[in-house]
């Protein structure tokens, strides 16, 4: 998490910076990556690439940390590290492409790869209450001693 110590800064409430999760931003990275090489902007897309796997690499350290220190899944610090893998391989493939020509499927197919490593954990955010309701034991009904049985039966009567 990106912010300031203190949660606050010397200037006014309305221009101190807000809590920004790394994912997103290595996200973002890896989006604008792989928008500036669909768009034919292979110098852009090279400098965004490289820019984009050390902020992938905090992500993913960050999600390392968070799990063994207790705080956060599991989840996502795998997703972290598969969207690093993706980033890095994607950076890896645009900087040894021949120049002019064109953007290496690999690499668009790598930083694709990465946006859906970084989705998983909204993805299982959004469908956690219909998983935990059906991992929820449904309660059975309970076996009536012969007493109540007896009991019963005496009412019904």
């Amino acid at each position: 998490m990106l912010c300031e110590p203190t949660g606050g800064g010397p200037s006014d409430a309305g221009t101190n910076l807000l809590v920004v999760d790394s994912r997103l931003v290595a996200a973002l990275l890896a989006g604008a990556t792989l928008v500036a090489g669909a768009a034919g902007l292979a110098g852009a897309a090279f400098w965004l690439g490289l820019l984009a796997v050390p902020v992938a690499a905090g992500a993913a350290f960050s999600g390392a940390a968070e799990t063994l220190a207790g705080r956060a899944g599991l989840l996502r610090a795998v997703s972290s590290t598969v969207a690093l893998a993706c980033i890095v391989l994607g950076s890896a493939v645009r900087a040894s492409a021949v120049a002019g020509a064109g953007e290496p499927p690999l690499a668009a197919w790598a930083l694709a790869a990465a946006l859906l490593a970084y989705l998983v954990p909204l993805v299982a955010w959004v469908l956690e209450p219909a998983w935990s309701a059906r991992r929820r034991p449904r309660s059975r009904p309970r076996r009536l001693r012969p007493a109540e049985v007896d009991e019963l039966l005496v009412r019904a009567a």
